[in-house]
């Protein structure tokens, strides 16, 4: 059984994907919020201080994953650094790279254009009116179809997608899914709660199925080009693993190729 992969346990390291005397890029696992947050005052453990106490020096976060999505974020090691590569993450220039598994079988590849409001939570430093542009690219990697009846239907379909963030909304991932009926598992907000407890009862996994396995940017002091990878993590290879689907998550993590693994194609959601 595999469970939230983020344990609270003293002298906690977080893996490093890359690190020069700029910048650092950690595997952030499930679980974990980046920085202190009035929506989860009870929480004690941030990714900031973690790696604040691991270096021995500041960090200063440049983006964000969600609480419940693990992968790769990087964090500058000084003021001006963090202002350039901000810029970059806030001009679309950095390529971000997601796998998620969803509910249903999407279509082979596609464009998510859909506007988003923004969210008005405590991350809001101010409430903004208004959808803004929101545009997702994905392709769907593999399928499985499991003989168990969780809707109508009396067999459940899901899906493991690949997907390219073109803007960067708040949940816009997680957004953009649940408008397209493909709900990522694991997504108490926007997803669908009998999904969600099937793969919590029959596989052991609770929690959102969201990684980012891919940072593509140009570095803020030389220019050059830095692309880390990262693993999408254990409850991924467990599932990959129970669905038949060998070499399908190093696949999705892949960019610039044709559709991958499919092992069934697509039809109408379940």
């Amino acid at each position: 059984m595999v469970t939230d992969d983020a344990a609270a346990t003293a002298g906690e390291v977080l893996p490093l994907l890359y690190q020069d005397e700029a910048l650092v890029v950690i595997d952030k696992p499930s679980g974990l919020l980046v920085h202190r947050s009035p929506i989860d005052r009870h929480e004690t453990r941030f990714a900031v201080q973690l790696l604040r106490d691991q270096l021995g020096r500041r960090v200063y976060p440049v983006h964000r994953l969600d609480k419940g999505t693990s992968g790769a974020l990087a964090f500058a090691l000084d003021r001006d650094t963090a202002t350039a590569l901000a810029t970059q993450f806030a001009g679309q220039r950095v390529q971000k790279t997601y796998v998620a598994i969803v509910r249903g079988w999407p279509a082979p590849s596609g464009v998510i254009d859909h506007p988003l409001e923004a969210v008005q939570d405590a991350y809001a430093a101010v409430a903004e009116h208004g959808a803004k542009p929101s545009r997702t690219s994905f392709r769907t990697v593999a399928t499985v179809e499991l003989p168990v009846r969780v809707d109508r239907y009396p067999t459940s379909r899901y899906a493991l997608v690949q997907l390219e963030p073109d803007t960067g909304r708040r949940h816009q991932l997680r957004r953009h899914l649940a408008h397209l009926s493909h709900p990522i598992i694991g997504d108490s907000t926007y997803g669908k709660g009998r999904h969600n407890r099937l793969f919590a009862e029959r596989y052991g996994v609770r929690r959102l199925l969201l990684a980012c396995v891919r940072l593509a940017f140009d570095h803020p002091a030389t220019g050059q080009p830095i692309d880390v990878a990262a693993d999408p993590g254990a409850e991924f290879a467990l599932l990959a693993r129970e669905f038949g689907w060998p070499g399908a998550t190093t696949d999705a993590a892949a960019t610039d190729r044709a559709p991958g693994l499919m092992p069934h194609p697509p039809s109408p959601s379940r």
